[in-house]
């Protein structure tokens, strides 16, 4: 049965994780409009501090997309329901995909877009946004890999080890950022200056977000059963 074949079934589903989940997102957009809030202050203890809670949520609601929708569903035997219905493993991979491009998206995609609109119309320096998009950026590469390690494997442990490492590794992300002369330069300054690495690293990132999620479905293609 082709994919396009079982959409109702895939609408279905994702619309179940959006009515389960958004009053926790909301929450969660409700804490980033907040962080932007004290960074568009411009003072330094506001920006440091709103700079940190925006990091904190960007982790925590894609922690919390992907471990609400796949691990809890595992470990409350939700799944066997699923099974239940007419779907095949792919049917459900698309709509797992699918759910979670929405209850991480939707938050990642308001945040972006206020963070960009807070660095261009407050006092920050506008040098900022490349950065900013960056660092973004592999958030978003990070969630994808944790998102893909969790369809993967059955383990509770691995995949709660998968997105702690993905994530933490944004601090040394941002230091080695802060290494590199045509990004770090620029971030005090008026001028959005797009270098050549910044290209590089940011389409890296989206490529590989792309390469993740789509080696992931070739699996799921392949599969016959759930297990």
């Amino acid at each position: 049965m082709s994919p396009l074949a079982n959409l109702p079934m895939i609408r279905l589903l994702v619309a179940k994780d959006w009515d389960l989940f958004q009053r926790q997102l909301a929450a969660y957009v409700g804490a980033g409009i907040l962080a932007l809030a004290l960074i568009g202050s411009a003072k330094p203890w506001t920006f440091y501090l709103g700079s940190l809670l925006l990091l904190v949520v960007l982790v925590a609601a894609a922690c919390f997309a992907i471990s609400t929708s796949l691990l809890t569903e595992r470990k409350e035997r939700t799944l066997g329901f699923v099974m239940s219905l007419p779907v095949t493993p792919l049917d459900f991979y698309l709509a797992k995909i699918a759910g979670n491009l929405v209850t991480f998206g939707v938050p990642f995609v308001v945040l972006v877009g206020g963070t960009a609109g807070v660095i261009l119309s407050t006092p920050v320096p506008d040098g900022l946004l490349v950065w900013s998009l960056l660092v973004f950026g592999h958030v978003l590469l990070a969630h994808a890999v944790s998102l893909s390690v969790a369809m993967a494997v059955e383990s509770e442990g691995w995949n709660t080890f998968a997105m702690i490492a993905s994530m933490v590794l944004v601090n040394p992300f941002i230091m080695m950022l802060g290494q590199i002369p045509a990004i770090a330069g620029p971030m005090r300054g008026e001028a959005i200056v797009w270098s050549a690495e910044a290209i590089a690293i940011l389409s890296t990132q989206v490529l590989l977000s792309a390469a993740v999620i789509g080696f992931t479905g070739w699996v799921h293609c392949r599969k016959r059963a759930f297990y």
